[in-house]
């Protein structure tokens, strides 16, 4: 089975969330409490994969975010086991993630999502739920 979302970039995007460098403000703060829902336990986690925002989430070339696969721990996110279940991404995919190390320093893991690390502003409006 081929994967209908492919792995994470080698690097996060210069407006990506999860990078420490992203001024604060530059998203909406409601897009950094999605994120947030992603540091909760696994069963109260979101269902779906954090998609790349700099695609659509229809594009065929679609991603995702490599922030998000740098900074959870893969093996305790809902939304990749969901994924490989329902056939969005397949086997080499999941390990893509759950093995993803950035190059760039990112935001702590679970104890401080985005959010907290930069307060209450974001960035752009549309978070990519694949």
């Amino acid at each position: 089975m081929a994967s209908s979302i492919r792995p994470p970039a080698p690097r996060s995007c210069g407006s990506c969330p999860y990078r420490r460098d992203v001024p604060a403000g530059i998203w909406a703060g409601e897009e950094y409490d999605k994120l947030r829902r992603y540091y909760a336990d696994t069963p109260d986690q979101p269902p779906r994969i954090f998609q790349c925002h700099q695609t659509e989430a229809v594009n065929a070339s679609r991603r995702v975010c490599a922030g998000w696969a740098g900074c959870p721990d893969g093996d305790n996110l809902l939304a990749l086991r969901m994924a490989v279940l329902d056939g969005r991404i397949d086997a080499a995919a999941y390990q893509a993630v759950a093995d993803y190390t950035s190059p760039v320093p990112l935001s702590p893991p679970a104890t401080t999502p985005p959010t907290t690390a930069r307060g209450t502003s974001p960035h752009p409006t549309t978070t990519r739920d694949a």
